[in-house]
């Protein structure tokens, strides 16, 4: 295994449409192996072959378990559910945006030995089963955010959207407190006048 040089955003290899793997054979298993190597020196959670200069349908990532799995001549099958949420790429290096993605994600694609499978993906899975796929026909996920943010500005963000939503969730805990403690009082008049 060997780790590969990372393309990134401007080489036009990120803008063309990669043709199916049809040999499966030592070349296809050191590309997978060296692409693993790279996801993982560089702390990715996908990786698709246009991203280290090879115009073929292969793509690494890493599932709910962070165990890893190989997708050549992957094809989505069903997507359900929507979630707004940062997203990066290794060939975008240090750059997030706000991308819609399915919550939920299944492909249908042949192993490093051309055998068919099926998986799932939920949540930060599905999002990068999403995004990788999109390498494969020349995308990045650049094109459906509105404004790239630095990792420093993403945190902000994230840490001033979660302090809002600690506040919200205290004001409608204090809010059906007092709301309780009204009807205890109106009950407890309403029996007080029952005893009279």
């Amino acid at each position: 295994m060997a780790e590969r040089t990372i393309v990134t955003r401007g080489n036009p290899i990120l803008t063309k449409v990669c043709r199916p793997v049809t040999e499966f054979n030592d070349k296809l298993h050191t590309l997978l192996d060296d692409m693993q190597q790279t996801l993982t020196k560089n702390d990715g959670y996908g990786l698709a072959a246009p991203q280290v200069g090879i115009l073929r349908r292969v793509v690494v990532l890493l599932d709910e378990e962070e165990q890893m799995v190989e997708l050549v001549n992957p094809e989505i099958t069903a997507t359900s559910g929507s979630e707004v949420d940062y997203e990066g790429c290794l060939s975008v290096p240090n750059m997030y945006g706000l991308v819609e993605r399915p919550t939920e994600a299944s492909v249908r694609a042949q192993d490093r030995n051309g055998a068919y499978f099926e998986f799932t993906g939920h949540g930060t899975t599905a999002r990068c089963i999403c995004h990788e796929l999109e390498h494969l026909d020349g995308h990045l996920f650049v094109e459906h955010t509105d404004r790239l943010v630095t990792g420093e500005e993403m945190d902000r963000e994230r840490q001033a959207k979660e302090e809002a939503e600690a506040k919200e969730h205290a004001r409608r805990q204090q809010r059906a407190k007092e709301q309780r403690a009204r009807e205890q009082l109106h009950s407890s008049k309403k029996k007080g006048k029952r005893r009279k």
